[in-house]
């Protein structure tokens, strides 16, 4: 059991799962701002123009009494979905270019330009 529990200290006190911890947290708080946004902003706008009022979760398309299909609240999670790969796409792509440069490894000559240069000075040798 201490080998177990020795073992899980050293998991928890790993950089990276404090860094997935943040994460989630910090996610979990941006998909609750996303859904405010979708729902506040987005679905009044889109309520306007499909004449549905303010909150697409009520559209329905109802073929039987039993049989009831709500695209409405489809289309908010889609657009909360749609959102949010939004800015995490816009975060990678500028945490890449301004934060994760790449390393430049200095492999030395090329060994064709070596031997090109070789061939070159034997031949203004011989001259």
């Amino acid at each position: 059991m201490k080998k177990f529990l020795s073992e899980f200290k050293d998991f928890i006190s790993r950089g990276n799962v404090v860094d997935l911890a943040i994460g989630v947290i910090i996610g979990s708080a941006f998909t609750a701002v996303v859904k405010s946004f979708t729902t506040n902003l987005v679905n009044p706008i889109l309520g306007l123009v499909t004449g549905r009022g303010t909150d697409l979760s009520e559209l329905k398309l109802k073929v039987t009494d039993s049989l009831v299909f709500n695209y409405g609240a489809f289309l908010n999670d889609l657009i909360n979905f749609i959102l949010i790969a939004l800015v995490v796409f816009v975060m990678v792509k500028l945490i890449n270019k301004y934060l994760i440069k790449p390393k430049k490894v200095d492999k030395g000559p090329d060994p064709q330009l070596v031997v090109l240069e070789e061939i070159r000075d034997l031949l203004s040798k011989n001259k």
